[in-house]
């Protein structure tokens, strides 16, 4: 399959792919016919670069095509949810694919709680966002993470909870609507490489290392591939914490912790990391 056309193999699987899409938003189709033709036509234009970098990644695994489905039928629903405006955004920016490299465009980037002390705080001061021409606002990492092993907030403990120091994830849905309606596209610091140890992942990990769901992380019973990794990897923070495992011995595990002992690397050769972080 390898050898075939990329641009080939990704045709024929969308053309088994659609009919299966099809039955499983039958409903949805019908509801709103409008929005799932609109989501079939991106589908159409875009799917080649999905499943390219996917096939490379995961080709070689017997569940592949389960893994592109869920990745299809993900794409689906977050579509049929997404906001109207959010929709004619997308249209606008797809006639115009280099917008953000437009020379009206003005980027700021801050700590919410150093700029503004919280969200709500924020959106007092979009007005002089305004006055100094933003058109593009940067936000540091603002999930929730733990006290004292936050990193700055790169140890997230939470995809799904804003910092409750900060606010809410409906306050910053309402920040969003009201940058963009102000001509501010708002951009957050998503931190995907690895997370906090408090994250519910890495505690499932803890609880039960030799499960499945612990290969969301790159964990070791010993130190033969720690090593082996170690002859070539190059320290982040050689004087504070050397090295890129650490030894977890309530999972007696050795973690890959490239940054800090806290931070667990993900391990995106599991696809089911790659979906889960793409939901």
């Amino acid at each position: 399959m390898h050898d075939q056309p990329i641009d080939r193999e990704a045709t024929r699987s969308l053309t088994r792919l659609r009919p299966r899409l099809a039955v499983t938003f039958a409903e949805e189709r019908a509801a709103d016919p409008t929005a799932w033709d609109a989501f079939t036509a991106r589908l159409e234009t875009h799917f080649p670069a999905l499943f390219g970098p996917m096939l490379r990644l995961y080709g070689g695994r017997y569940d592949f095509f389960y893994y592109l489905e869920r990745s299809l039928e993900l794409a689906a629903r977050s579509w049929l949810v997404r906001p109207v405006a959010l929709r004619a955004l997308d249209e606008e920016r797809e006639a115009d694919p280099a917008w953000f490299h437009s020379e009206q465009m003005m980027g700021a980037v801050c700590y919410v709680d150093l700029f503004a002390k919280n969200l709500a705080g924020l959106r007092e001061r979009i007005s002089y966002l305004r006055e100094l021409g933003i058109t593009y606002l940067h936000l540091m990492p603002l999930f929730l993470a733990p006290e004292g092993n936050s990193d700055g907030g790169y140890a997230i403990s939470d995809y799904r909870q804003v910092d409750p120091h900060l606010g809410t994830m409906d306050q910053l849905a309402d920040l969003a609507t009201d940058l963009r309606t102000n001509g501010i596209s708002l951009v957050l610091d998503f931190v995907f490489n690895h997370t906090s140890d408090e994250h519910p992942w890495a505690r499932q990990a803890i609880a039960k290392p030799d499960d499945e769901d612990a290969n969301a992380y790159l964990m070791f019973p010993d130190r033969t591939l720690p090593d082996a990794y170690e002859r070539t990897l190059r320290d982040i923070f050689p004087d504070q914490r050397p090295g890129s495992f650490t030894w977890r011995p309530d999972a007696a595990r050795w973690v890959w912790t490239t940054f800090n002992s806290f931070q667990w690397d993900l391990n995106y050769a599991n696809p089911e990391v790659c979906h889960r972080m793409a939901e």
